[in-house]
């Protein structure tokens, strides 16, 4: 019996939140993955190991900062092939723009859309060489409508979101498909930052009446890299009604 070849997926900001349950969504479909945190990356190899045991996949566990263009380079150095990018990492920030630090703008850019830029630009030769690949961004509602207070995160997720659609046509003649899942309200430890007060008073305008699930998320994510390839160009919002 003949097996389709294995492909290979890159999740970034693999250790928790949205980036877990997609590498554990993409190892039990079959895929083989690379993962990267900047922090935890003891959490990361637990999850590499149990990956690797549980499913049969190989399974490399990487520390990288993605905001670092050194750090991507050095990720990449250790990729022969690829076909699928998950653009999952990501930071959040909450305040006044008037009291956003210049460096808090710059790192919360540099974590969250120059990432894409420079994964991007290392992975497409990977996935030329094969005329096909999946690059999938994960956004946010914010990237969409903007929020108070959540200006530089607001901007960082519009300039994902210009920069999935752009990119999608300069690659659709290539076979390579750039789409993004713009997520609500998940569930995850970067909304611990809001009191229970908050987080109720959130429910409370999410027509579904409760905060996402990131297996949700990551199951979008893993059905958008198995869609039809006439699908690219989209940002795809995932928020129970929200918006």
């Amino acid at each position: 019996m003949n097996h389709p070849p294995l492909q290979t997926a890159l999740i970034t900001g693999a250790s928790r939140g949205i980036g877990r349950a997609a590498a554990q969504a993409f190892a039990a479909a079959g895929y083989g993955l690379i993962l990267t945190c900047h922090q935890s990356l003891t959490e990361l190899d637990a999850l590499a190991e149990s990956l690797r045991e549980r499913y049969a996949v190989p399974c490399l566990a990487v520390p990288a900062d993605m905001g670092e263009l050194s750090d991507v380079e050095k990720l990449f150095d250790r990729i022969h092939d690829l076909d699928v990018l998950v653009n999952n990492a990501g930071i959040a920030h909450i305040g006044l723009l008037t009291d956003t630090t210049p460096a808090q703008w710059r790192r919360i850019m540099a974590v969250n859309l120059d990432a894409c830029f420079y994964t991007c630009r290392l992975a497409i030769p990977l996935m030329l060489k094969k005329h096909r690949g999946r690059i999938i961004n994960v956004s946010s509602v914010w990237g969409n409508q903007g929020a108070s207070m959540e200006v530089a995160y607001s901007a960082s997720k519009g300039g994902v979101n210009a920069f999935t659609k752009a990119l999608a046509k300069e690659l659709a003649p290539s076979n390579i498909q750039v789409n993004a899942v713009a997520c609500g309200v998940i569930d995850t430890s970067m909304n611990q930052c809001l009191s229970p007060q908050d987080l109720e008073h959130l429910k409370e305008e999410i027509p579904a009446d409760r905060l996402g699930a990131p297996e949700e998320a990551a199951q979008l994510i893993l059905q958008i890299a198995q869609a039809p390839g006439y699908m690219t160009g989209q940002i795809i919002t995932l928020d129970g009604g929200w918006y």
